[in-house]
């Protein structure tokens, strides 16, 4: 049997975590190691606990959650970060995805989405919410400048770059290999040699790089 994926909870509001813990600890694969209050509290408590993944509240007294989750990924085999946030257009949770957390959810998603939304992080094989997070970096891109195309795309084949453009924006693998007539698994692969050549954490950094740079 698998271990199960291990989470900590960052949110200031009590009766919100326990929520948030009771649809994750009622299911055999999930197991909830640690809570914190406030950003400052839930670095001690991820580095204590060393969890897969982390929700992460954005905003929060003392250390919000963009400092929290910038400073959780400097440590090595850093944890993946979801922020939480209650509107879709949030600039907060943007500049969070922007610092490498792995996407966003909206803190009244259903818990069925939730727990998708887990397991799709810990696969690491799917952005969460794609079009959610297209639109959201679309609103933030809109009439501001583009950085420089660094080498790293030139090095991107022609089917490469077909299928950055598809995962861009914010197709599934099973969609991009319907599109392009190939099996999941070699989209699979050329995501992941994509992911490599760019250095890029996953395919939510991959819909910031597209934006950053006006691949899009």
């Amino acid at each position: 049997m698998t271990s199960p994926i291990r989470l900590v909870l960052v949110d200031d509001q009590a009766l919100f975590r326990a929520g948030i813990r009771m649809v994750l600890d009622s299911q055999p694969d999930l197991e909830v190691v640690g809570e914190a209050s406030d950003g400052r509290e839930g670095i001690d408590v991820v580095r204590a606990t060393r969890p897969d993944i982390v929700l992460m509240d954005v905003r929060m007294p003392v250390m919000d959650g963009l400092a929290a989750t910038t400073e959780i990924l400097r440590d090595p085999d850093a944890p993946r970060i979801v922020v939480l946030t209650t509107f879709d257009l949030d600039e907060a949770a943007a500049r969070a995805i922007q610092h490498g957390a792995s996407g966003f959810l909206l803190k009244d998603s259903d818990p069925e989405f939730l727990l998708s939304a887990v397991r799709t992080v810990h696969a690491g094989s799917a952005v969460i919410a794609a079009q959610a997070t297209r639109d959201l970096f679309a609103h933030i891109a809109q009439g501001g400048a583009t950085d420089p195309v660094p080498s790293s795309y030139g090095a991107l084949t022609d089917r490469e770059r077909e299928i950055f453009a598809l995962a861009a924006a914010g197709l599934s693998n099973a969609e991009i290999a319907a599109r392009e007539f190939l099996s999941e698994a070699t989209v699979k692969t050329h995501v992941s040699r994509i992911l490599s050549k760019l250095a890029l954490r996953d395919r939510v950094q991959l819909v910031v790089f597209a934006y950053r740079h006006g691949l899009v």
